[in-house]
């Protein structure tokens, strides 16, 4: 969506889910002159008249992906305003390797009251193309500064870029429209700049965390499932940690897995990486997972600092689960009880609906706020699988 941003068509996107965020980003568009119609799970984005480059501070202080317009404004416009960014609280996740990137790209970049101001310095009309080393792969980054660099001035190279299959897609997608870019999925990402991109129909992969929450929700309540659409090769580490485990996963044509559950399940240990590791936006659904699997597991956080709050909210409800700063140790135990839980993140909310489904008894869940940023009506797709759970609005008190 930050993407058409580029574009002074008019560019559909397709396979779009009906989220909060994506609502929230369609806010910060249309406050810079973007015209949106959504028809079904299209999104038709009109960018050919942007005005202002000042992304809204009460919308971004929201959606910590808003803050990816500044790359996209800064190459158009040749100046971008935009406040440091929220989110999800679970973790600082700074901003500093997009600054200094687009400072290589010959941008002026400084930030002044939560404010982040950017300008093309020296009287040069476009950014520059420049190597720019990642001094870690973050997939925010190496996305900002990719469509940064699709209208700069000259050849970018990004080194130590982020690997993951939603890298892959924007490269894609900025190549529909007629950008030049080589090398994205691996750690150097090569973009000759042009000087305007055209119009485009783009339908965009399936979300390989909303299925591996769906794997996962097969497995922790002993049920076959058959989920798709799906691009398996996003799915390797799910579907390895899975088979560890003792769950079966086999394919059933290009784009479709089924869940084949085993009777008991052994635990593992798993580290959180950047792609193609293990996804730190599975780590709590596997840790639902793994608070009923046989013996201990050992979890590790790498990604981001405050990633398992949603330890307390397990063991409430009877899991044996000890926190060592970002290690969590899971001791297995024979069931879990129904019990009133808080949700303190998108991830964490998705791991208690596991919970839950799994659990003795009946568990309300508060927080959902957090589920509808990154899943749309997961209630209604798991009713669908047979699941006994409703969304019940607080009546005031």
């Amino acid at each position: 969506m930050a993407g058409v941003l580029l574009c002074p068509e008019e560019c559909r996107l397709r396979n779009v889910p009906q989220l909060v965020d994506v609502g929230r980003m369609g806010e910060i568009l249309a406050a810079l002159g973007v015209k949106i119609q959504r028809q079904d799970d299209a999104l038709t984005l009109d960018a050919s008249s942007i005005g202002q480059a000042t992304a809204p501070y009460e919308l971004v202080s929201q959606l910590r992906a808003s803050f990816f317009v500044i790359g996209p404004l800064l190459a158009r416009m040749g100046v971008a305003k935009v406040p440091l960014p929220g989110g999800c609280a679970i973790g600082a996740r700074p901003v500093d390797l997009h600054v200094r990137g687009l400072q290589a790209l010959g941008a002026e970049v400084h930030i002044d009251h939560g404010m982040v101001y950017a300008s093309l310095k020296g009287g040069h009309q476009r950014l520059q193309g420049a190597k720019i080393y990642l001094d870690y792969p973050s997939v925010g980054a190496t996305e900002t500064l990719m469509m940064a660099a699709t209208l700069a001035d000259g050849e970018t190279i990004i080194e130590n870029a982020a690997q993951e299959p939603e890298v892959v897609d924007l490269a894609n997608f900025c190549r529909s429209m007629g950008a030049q870019i080589h090398g994205a999925g691996t750690n150097a990402i090569t973009i000759v700049g042009v000087s305007k991109l055209h119009t485009t129909d783009y339908p965009i992969i399936p979300d390989r965390v909303e299925a591996g929450t769906f794997m996962v929700a097969g497995a922790i309540t002993h049920s076959e499932i058959l989920v798709s659409p799906v691009v398996p090769e996003h799915m390797t580490a799910v579907i390895a940690k899975l088979q560890e485990i003792g769950v079966r996963v086999a394919s059933e044509g290009p784009t479709a897995l089924r869940i084949l559950p085993g009777d008991r399940y052994r635990g593992t240990d798993i580290e959180t990486l950047p792609y193609p590791g293990f996804p730190t936006d599975m780590q709590a659904q596997f840790m639902a997972l793994m608070t009923l699997s046989d013996g201990d597991s050992v979890i590790s956080e790498t990604v981001f600092e405050n990633r398992l709050r949603h330890v307390a909210e397990l063991n409430r409800m009877g899991a044996d689960i000890r926190l060592k700063g970002n290690i969590a140790i899971v001791r297995g135990v024979p069931f879990l009880s129904g019990a009133p839980v808080v949700a303190t993140d998108l991830r964490a909310s998705a791991a208690l609906v596991l919970a839950g489904l799994a659990a003795q008894g009946k568990t309300t869940i508060q927080g959902l706020h957090h589920l509808d940023r990154g899943y749309e009506q997961l209630e209604l797709k798991l009713q669908q699988l047979g699941a006994k759970l409703q969304r019940v609005t607080n009546a005031p008190a």
